[in-house]
């Protein structure tokens, strides 16, 4: 089976026409908990007029995807006035799933049956394609080249807050606990995926948690996680200092450091310059998004270059580390020697 689908299951809900919201059919199952949340997040039960077409989000190591659709007198559903298409999956690729829940919901309302739309789930699964009359084809390959860059706002991310995107590339260096604030989760989930390409040679999808409620289960779920990039719009957040180390507000481009974080957050002029370069390059018109990744990412590499010429320790392993005593040799100002220890331990390379 070489393909690169990682579905898990498949689910429909639907409101009827009295309003009624119910949980219509699973493939193969979900759990009471996953039930809770998908009827939470889809929005059927709140207000009709303002559901979100396309949303995504993560639970535990898990991710789901919706798919609202509107159904018509033309549609094969009498009774039904919205529907939920739900796919979890072990991997994150929105573009990918939002294609794959669009022609699946098509399918549905065509025919009304879960089991014509089971066959094309299956084809996906076992062939990582499916090919449908008048929807045309799904190919899973067609997704996995697709540069990251496709759906980032990298640029624009810097611009909005200029030299102080040196936080949240500190942050993310330093794999502290991000928040990402917006009211409009259309917003959110735009500008949520940019964060993780700042620190380019890690995979931070995989700390990436685009949408989250502050209820117990989420919370107690995403504490469960030493450092993330989470999404949310709870205007109560920035009185929750105990969920970040830097809360980013989108929309008042405000960047907010918790008193617990700030001591490891001090800039030096090691900061500075890089934020003077991040803002430089993403003001040059010519430089397009994939070259400010690019750059961006060489930038840090350099960085770690020099942090790796400071691990002259080796492990039984043979692994190379950076000692106290190494750092210490050095005289380095306290702020600088402050940073190179966290960035250190960041990296795994730090022996305490």
């Amino acid at each position: 089976m070489a393909n690169s689908v990682e579905l898990l299951s498949c689910n429909i809900i639907e409101r009827d026409s009295n309003g009624d919201v119910l949980w219509t059919w699973t493939y193969p199952s979900v759990t009471d908990q996953q039930q809770s949340l998908i009827l939470r997040k889809c929005g059927l039960d709140g207000d009709h007029t303002t559901l979100q077409p396309f949303v995504y989000g993560r639970f535990g190591k898990i991710w789901y995807y919706i798919n609202c659709t509107e159904v018509f007198d033309s549609d094969n559903l009498p009774k039904v006035k919205q529907f939920a298409l739900v796919l979890w999956s072990k991997d994150f690729n929105a573009e990918k799933y939002e294609t794959l829940c669009r022609i699946l919901s098509k399918t549905y309302c065509k025919t009304g049956n879960p089991a014509v739309m089971l066959q094309l789930y299956l084809s996906v699964l076992t062939r990582g394609s499916c090919t449908t009359e008048e929807n045309g084809t799904f190919l899973s390959k067609d997704f996995e080249s697709r540069k990251y860059s496709s759906s980032t706002m990298l640029k624009e991310l810097i611009n909005t807050f200029g030299l102080e995107s040196i936080l949240i590339y500190t942050a993310l260096l330093l794999k502290k606990r991000i928040v990402v604030y917006h009211h409009s989760l259309e917003a959110l989930l735009k500008w949520i995926r940019t964060f993780p390409v700042m620190m380019w040679h890690r995979r931070n999808s995989d700390i990436l948690f685009p949408w989250i409620d502050l209820v117990p289960e989420e919370v107690v779920d995403l504490k469960s996680n030493s450092h993330y990039i989470a999404g949310t719009r709870d205007s109560t957040i920035g009185s929750r200092a105990d969920l970040f180390d830097v809360l980013v507000n989108l929309p008042a481009r405000e960047i907010t450091i918790a008193p617990h974080a700030k001591e490891s957050m001090i800039m030096t002029k090691t900061h500075k310059d890089i934020a003077v370069f991040m803002v430089q390059l993403a003001e040059r018109d010519n430089v397009q998004e994939q070259q400010v990744i690019k750059e961006i990412a060489d930038k840090t590499k350099e960085l770690l270059n020099q942090l790796m010429s400071l691990a002259t320790v080796c492990t039984t392993e043979g692994k190379r580390m950076v000692s106290i005593e190494t750092l210490r040799e050095r005289n380095l100002p306290p702020a600088l020697d402050n940073f190179l220890f966290n960035l250190a331990v960041a990296e795994n390379i730090m022996m305490l």
